[in-house]
């Protein structure tokens, strides 16, 4: 032992250099550091070489293997099944954000096809399409109330020998 022969070695010396030491002191370099504790120690390391050796299987250790990876699994499915309904209601509440912007959108789109329509059957533009089209207004003869003729009993589909529907045998 290295460390407790040093030791021995201070001891028996020490009244004999208590003297010496001091008058070293003294002459010695004023701005000089002091050592370092233990600094005198010298360890030693052996390398140690453990390649031949055989490890031993040990029994028990294998169960205890099996029983802190079935403990984890329970653990982990405990916790599990403690946060999947808060995971389940954050998936669920952007979800419905979701839809709640789908619908917004499919608002505006209705908005915005309603006023397309209004535009395309306004009176005004239908007048103009008609004018366009050289279409005019039929002559009272034309007209055919349907109303008087359902009342009066008189209009039916009659099928013609030609295979043509007529309405009351007119072609």
């Amino acid at each position: 032992m290295a460390t407790l022969a040093t030791f021995f070695k201070r001891s028996d010396a020490g009244a004999a250099d208590a003297g010496r030491r001091a008058v070293v002191r003294a002459e010695s370099d004023p701005f000089r550091l002091r050592a370092l504790p233990n600094d005198d120690i010298y360890l030693f390391s052996k390398r140690i070489d453990n390649s031949r050796i055989v490890r031993q299987q040990d029994p028990a250790a294998r169960g205890e293997c099996w029983s802190v990876v079935a403990a984890a699994a329970i653990v982990l499915l405990l916790f599990g099944s403690v946060i999947a309904p808060h995971v389940g209601s954050v998936l669920a509440g952007y979800k419905l954000e979701a839809l709640k912007q789908e619908r917004q959108t499919l608002l505006d789109q209705r908005r915005e096809l309603a006023v397309r329509e209004a535009a395309l059957l306004s009176p005004n533009r239908l007048h103009e399409l008609a004018k366009e089209q050289n279409l005019t207004n039929p002559a009272a003869d034309q007209v055919i109330h349907l109303e008087n003729q359902a009342r009066e009993g008189n209009f039916a589909k009659v099928q013609s020998p030609a295979g043509s529907a007529t309405v009351d045998g007119v072609r």
